[in-house]
């Protein structure tokens, strides 16, 4: 059963808004997109240096609730499949959720099998869930600037130059069972945790001896599909700003992958570019792609104790 990469994003804005940034590509992608971008049959093209080009065909259109794109070319200067995104779909769906929309957004093709799926995927996270969310939201999006110098961080896709960490489950177990142990924080992250982490609202502290304290607020949660913290207080004694990691936020989304599911996690803010971004990484590679991982396969993580 393969994967396809998906993310989700749930607004306050109305769907039409949502369809309207959406089919606004060069509003959260790229400016230098060529073509039309908004009604059934228009064509268009991306291009990001000489690193990636891809030219996309607007297969479906249902105003307000769905876009597909069909991949009708594409290259890759960094895989030995220079096609491989060819033939695959790109597809946007926005459903009205009480008083939110919900979008979610999925790349039909894009599989942990493919060679650019660790690039892909951290990009479209960073594209879909910071870039478009914020168009969204605020109105200005980040999409590639015309005429912007390439920086070491862009080599591959182009992506934005504030690349937040993430990392993708795809565990054999429900989206029930996947939640439940996702907010189960002293299962897999630390057992040295004071306050509650499964509700709205709820805060926690944890604590990682006296090198690492952070405070998380509960700010969303839609049972079975996502969670996200608000790090409201932070002390990590090993770097020149103790407070780094404050305001960021960490996210989980789930998603379900034919009997499988997918677990996105991201961390906004942690960003190539803060001091902590190397050691926060292997950190979050241990509990997220380790311990997490084990609880959500094998009942069982390896939180710190």
């Amino acid at each position: 059963m393969t994967s396809d990469f998906t993310a989700t994003i749930l607004v306050d804005q109305t769907p039409k808004e949502v369809f309207d940034a959406v089919t606004n590509v060069r509003g959260w992608w790229s400016e230098e997109i060529e073509g039309n971008t908004a009604s059934l049959n228009d064509e268009f093209t991306y291009h990001y240096e000489d690193v990636h080009y891809s030219k996309m065909k607007l297969i479906e259109v249902i105003p307000n609730q769905k876009v597909v794109w069909l991949v009708k070319y594409n290259y890759f200067k960094f895989t030995e499949d220079k096609s491989e995104w060819t033939g695959t779909k790109i597809s946007f769906e926005i459903e009205q959720k009480g008083d939110k929309t919900q979008l979610i957004f999925t790349h039909h093709g894009l599989t942990p099998e493919n060679e650019c799926f660790n690039v892909c995927s951290n990009a479209w996270g960073q594209y879909i869930q910071q870039s478009l969310f914020n168009l969204i939201t605020t109105g200005k999006g980040q999409p590639n600037r015309i005429g912007r110098p390439q920086t070491a961080d862009e080599e591959k896709l182009g992506s934005a130059k504030n690349q937040n960490y993430t990392a993708t489950l795809v565990v054999n177990t429900t989206l029930a069972g996947a939640f439940k142990k996702i907010n189960s924080v002293t299962l897999w992250w630390t057992q040295n945790l004071e306050g509650r982490s499964e509700n709205l609202n709820d805060e926690f502290t944890v604590r990682f001896g006296d090198v690492h304290e952070s405070t998380q607020r509960i700010v969303e949660l839609v049972p079975e599909k996502k969670v996200v913290w608000l790090v409201t207080n932070s002390k990590l004694n090993f770097l020149e700003n103790k407070q780094e990691w404050t305001d960021t936020r960490i996210s989980f989304e789930l998603s379900a992958q034919g009997n499988k599911t997918q677990v996105d996690f991201t961390h906004f803010g942690l960003v190539p570019q803060v001091e902590c971004y190397n050691d926060c990484v292997k950190g979050w590679d241990y509990f997220i792609k380790g311990s997490l991982f084990k609880l959500l396969t094998e009942g069982k993580g390896t939180p710190e104790s």
